[in-house]
């Protein structure tokens, strides 16, 4: 790399991170590496791991510059032992050294120096307010000798922060004055002592600075244990409060009563904390000073917009309640045109209609039909015009094109004009126009279009993107995508998605992929031909070869990026992306992946609009489709030579026809005399009269010889195992008729010992 790359520092910085990935006890920033440990024995085991690692990559360090086994280290502007985190004396000279500021812009370049300690200094924005007050606009500057001294003492106070510790027990006291909010972080000891790990502050808006005191103390609490959220999820904490009532209010085991608008802020409050293990308690204000003093005369700022995250949360759901049919109805009835249409399509339109506003109802006039109170036009559903947003959101929700938008509209909904509408939002789309890619190029030679699913199959990589990369499969007859983050793309963790996918959906015959190294490589084409799939590969700087995979590359990563701002998680987007894709038409088949590929459209959102009909087009289809599925049932007769299953050990003997019992069972006699009854499955048709022929009797335990109605010998037969659990009851009552003597002599074979023949693959 060239010296002096302004993206070097990054690029060292995330490949520095990948060597040292699963290594316990390490950090590093750059060329800055700590090791540590519990003791020296873990200390010098994380030390060997992180020196055999750093060799593996022929990585080499420094020795004069290392320091082994110090108890003391300088790290990121600060100092850490086994006590905990230090200011480093190098930053505080610095500012005790450093000239008075001057002017506006020099005396922000000192504030943002002094607020890097602002973890160590609890009462920072009492202290700093003075200081604040000269960035306001219009302000006589006027720096005085008390603001440095103020500093220089405030600078040189030594506090030390505890380390963050999830065994020990956690606290977070917090307090609101009438201008600002202040929390503590603590650590109990087990000697009851209380040592912070953090201090926060913040000074109130002036619309905040109107809440009631019980408003701004629950704000306290909702706002330090967002900005401690890392420390507090997922584990017990107590809350430290000196305002009593909200002991009650916020009380995991008590219920927050609805009494009035106002207490809904509580309750919005109340509804976040309930996501969180934890206690609060009561501490009077004379106990309470580490957390009342840093909400104390807080500083003035200017652009002090916080919004708050529990009414934006509960904004956004409520604009994005699934659409369903009943919404559409009752907007239907309010729309001033769809309510008249509504009336035509009930009472019949008249002659001749010169309602310029009905004119595009009026021309599909015979096509219209209504349907749970929802215009429907062929199978769409008419979209009344307070509606039109919300629906168009939702085909927007992933941001496909204009084509897939129109694809996708056209099995769901409908209104005039419903094309220039999807294209105006497509191209006033600002994630989509910062997304659009130039036109491809014209395939001189497509690939042959399968005919069937997953005879071919398409794979690449998408990424790195995101922080990850992405493993991307299309089957090349319906389209179908398949997507899987991954961190580490080796060949064996690309073999193990693969075989993943395959589990579900079988193995392909062909696999199209570029010359990646992990599909190069000599394990993958072993894996390959395991499995006997015909690899190809594209030519060298050619990705037009593999074009399918490519394009939806393309298309994933445009998705994903547009969708930066929407307050979904990464695992979210991309199964709202595939649900939506994979329900699209696709340009090339004019089908959706869903439909070729597992036969059927994919539930979503989209569905609840259209009203449920669905139920009687089930029956129909049944009606049609009964009887026609299975084999023709075999015609048989009395005095028909079959043969007939035996369940006694022989697989089928000589029987005949004696009666019919319905259309698929009857009775047979057998060449033995016995009458058994069985299932058409259990008969087959014979020419062949020897009573011999079917006989497979084996020997090889003694069985009780019981004598049978007919003259013919008994044709007994021996099973081993559990055989003659599996015997039908039915066949166990033929059997029992058979014998007419139960105390019979029993026949007896030799009683030697009779051993098994070894076999040398017993013996392996």
């Amino acid at each position: 790399m060239l010296y002096g790359v302004a993206s070097a520092p990054a690029i060292w910085q995330r490949a520095i991170e990948q060597v040292l990935q699963g290594l316990p006890g390490v950090q590093c920033i750059l060329d800055d590496m700590v090791i540590t440990g519990r003791n020296d024995k873990e200390h010098i085991e994380n030390l060997a791991k992180v020196l055999q690692r750093l060799e593996d990559f022929n990585l080499r360090v420094n020795k004069e510059k290392c320091e082994f086994f110090a108890d003391r280290v300088a790290y990121c502007g600060h100092e850490i032992d086994k006590s905990g985190i230090w200011k480093s004396r190098d930053k505080i000279d610095a500012v005790i050294k450093t000239q008075a500021p001057g002017n506006v812009t020099q005396l922000r370049s000192f504030l943002g120096l002094i607020n890097y300690y602002n973890r160590f200094l609890p009462n920072l924005a009492s202290e700093m307010k003075p200081l604040h007050e000269l960035l306001e606009k219009g302000k006589p500057w006027a720096w005085k000798h008390d603001n440095r001294k103020r500093l220089k003492k405030l600078i040189t106070s030594e506090p030390v922060l505890a380390h963050y510790d999830p065994q020990k027990e956690i606290r977070l006291a917090c307090d609101a004055s009438p201008y600002g909010l202040g929390a503590v972080l603590l650590h109990v000891f087990d000697d009851k002592t209380e040592r912070p790990i953090a201090f926060i502050s913040k000074p109130l808006s002036k619309a905040e600075q109107n809440y009631a005191q019980i408003d701004k103390e629950a704000l306290a609490i909702y706002w330090a244990v967002k900005k401690f959220y890392p420390y507090l999820f997922g584990r017990n904490f107590t809350l430290v409060t000196d305002h009593q009532p909200l002991t009650s209010i916020f009380n995991p085991s008590k219920s927050l009563p609805v009494t009035s608008i106002r207490m809904s802020r509580l309750q919005r409050y109340a509804m976040f904390l309930s996501g969180f293990t934890y206690s609060i308690i009561y501490k009077n204000t004379k106990q309470h000073t580490n957390a009342d003093a840093l909400s104390r005369l807080p500083l003035k700022c200017e652009n002090n917009k916080d919004f708050d995250a529990v009414d934006v949360f509960h904004t956004t759901q409520i604009e994005t309640l699934p659409m369903t049919s009943e919404t559409v109805a009752n907007a239907t009835r309010r729309d001033t045109i769809l309510s008249q249409v509504l009336l035509r399509v009930q009472g019949g339109w008249t002659e001749g209609e010169n309602d310029k506003s009905l004119s595009s109802f009026y021309n599909r006039r015979h096509e219209l039909s209504l349907h749970q109170n929802c215009l429907i036009w062929g199978i769409r559903v008419i979209i009344p015009s307070t509606l039109k947003k919300q629906v168009l959101e939702l085909l927007h929700s992933s941001h496909p094109g204009v084509v897939k938008m129109k694809s996708l509209a056209r099995s769901y909904v409908w209104w005039p004009g419903i094309d220039s509408d999807i294209e105006r939002l497509a191209k006033e789309c600002a994630g989509c126009q910062k997304q659009q890619n130039n036109p491809g190029k014209v395939y001189v030679h497509p690939w042959e279009w399968p005919s069937a699913p997953w005879q071919r199959v398409h794979i690449d990589f998408a990424g790195p993107f995101l922080d990850q990369n992405f493993f991307i499969l299309v089957e090349a007859h319906s389209k179908w995508p398949e997507v899987i983050p991954m961190k580490r793309i080796t060949t064996a963790r690309t073999i193990e998605v693969r075989r993943t996918i395959f589990s579900r959906n079988g193995i392909p015959e062909q696999i199209v992929s570029d010359n990646g190294p992990q599909f190069t490589s000599a394990e993958f084409g072993q894996f390959m031909k395991n499995n006997a799939i015909r690899h190809y590969k594209s030519a060298p700087y050619h990705p037009a070869t593999n074009g399918l995979a490519e394009r939806f590359v393309q298309t994933f990563k445009r998705s994903i990026k547009s969708m930066k701002h929407d307050s979904m998680s990464l695992n979210k987007k991309i199964a709202n992306f595939l649900l939506q894709y994979r329900n699209t038409p696709h340009t090339t088949t004019n089908e959706s992946p869903a439909k070729l590929f597992v036969g059927r459209q994919l539930r979503s959102r989209l569905d609840l609009i259209r009203p449920n009909i669905q139920g009687k087009v089930d029956r129909a289809n049944m009606n049609s489709a009964f009887g026609k599925k299975g084999k023709p049932v075999p015609s048989f007769k009395p005095g028909d030579h079959v043969i007939v299953r035996d369940y006694r050990g022989n697989k089928w003997i000589n029987g005949t026809i004696e009666s019919l019992l319905g259309p698929l069972n009857c009775t047979v006699k057998t060449d033995f005399g016995s009458l058994w009854k069985r299932h058409l499955d259990q008969i087959r048709k014979t020419e062949c009269r020897n009573k011999t022929e079917f006989s497979e009797t084996r020997y090889d335990e003694r069985v009780p010889v019981t004598p049978c109605t007919s003259s013919v010998p008994c044709n007994d037969t021996v099973s081993t195992g559990n055989d003659h659990k599996n015997v039908s009851e039915s066949v166990s009552e033929d059997i029992k008729s058979e014998s007419t003597d139960h105390n019979a002599e029993i026949k007896r074979y030799p009683t030697r010992e009779r051993k098994a023949p070894k076999r040398l693959i017993e013996e392996m």
